[in-house]
């Protein structure tokens, strides 16, 4: 289709949004493959900005929240947490996500939405320090360099979560969540003994259900549309406002899933 180069190299971290957003490889990569389906259509969406990443994103936002299913509802504050999680409306994950995950401007999640700059503003100010603090959880970190290492377990912490503890390799992980069984896991793909930490996860998942979120230098290699694939991906080199955003995402998501409630 016309404009598909300008597009192509934005498709992988699309399809991490669309899996944070949805919660599920399968379901967000739908999302992707509607709307590139709806580009073919209409190359003309693409010029709503000098950047085709605008369009691309504001193509997705108008499918996304085109469905019933994904329209909004009030959020009552005065609700207790857990129901207000089952109530949380998704336009402030979109606002928090483009801002927080996907690295846009505000005045591009506005473009985006569709939405006036000052809406923005308000839906993506504190919504994922809130959202987190409402869902704490026991973390368990993977990861091989101690500074990053360290660096995760201040951000967790500040978060409002509790950190189990922090394994550098595959045996370590076994061992540790075994020991003390965590409410997430956040784990680097490679690890100090060149072993994969993708590998380590799913061989936790086959004793006990918990989310997990990925890191990578590489994020190409793991959004390419495939199965299996991880839902939940942090790229290296990090921002505070990128862990916040992913970690929220798959426990808000988690504690749905428990509680079954949709989406």
């Amino acid at each position: 289709m016309p404009g598909s180069q300008a597009v192509a190299s934005h498709i992988p971290y699309l399809r991490r949004y669309a899996r944070a957003l949805t919660g599920d490889q399968a379901s967000g990569d739908a999302y992707v493959a509607a709307t590139l389906e709806a580009l073919v259509e209409d190359p003309s969406a693409l010029d709503v900005s000098p950047d085709p990443k605008v369009g691309l994103y504001r193509t997705f936002a108008q499918i996304w929240n085109s469905l019933a299913v994904n329209g909004a509802e009030t959020v009552d504050d005065s609700e207790p947490a857990e129901k207000r999680l089952t109530r949380l409306t998704p336009l402030p994950r979109q606002a928090f996500l483009l801002v927080s995950l996907e690295g846009f401007s505000d005045e591009e999640a506005a473009a985006i939405l569709g939405v006036e700059l000052d809406e923005v503003r308000e839906l993506i100010n504190d919504s994922g320090r809130e959202l987190a603090q409402d869902i704490a959880s026991d973390v368990m970190i993977i990861e091989d360099e101690p500074v990053i290492a360290m660096e995760l377990e201040s951000l967790v912490q500040d978060l409002g979560h509790r950190v189990t503890g922090i394994a550098r390799t595959h045996d370590e992980a076994i061992a540790l969540a075994k020991a003390k069984q965590p409410g997430l896991i956040l784990a680097d793909i490679r690890l100090a003994d060149e072993s994969s930490g993708l590998d380590a996860v799913n061989e936790l998942l086959e004793s006990f259900e918990v989310p997990a979120i990925f890191i990578t230098a590489y994020p190409e290699r793991f959004l390419t549309g495939d199965r299996p694939e991880p839902t939940f991906l942090i790229v290296k080199p990090f921002q505070p406002s990128m862990v916040s955003a992913v970690l929220s995402q798959a426990l808000f998501f988690d504690r749905k899933a428990r509680k079954g409630t949709p989406a």
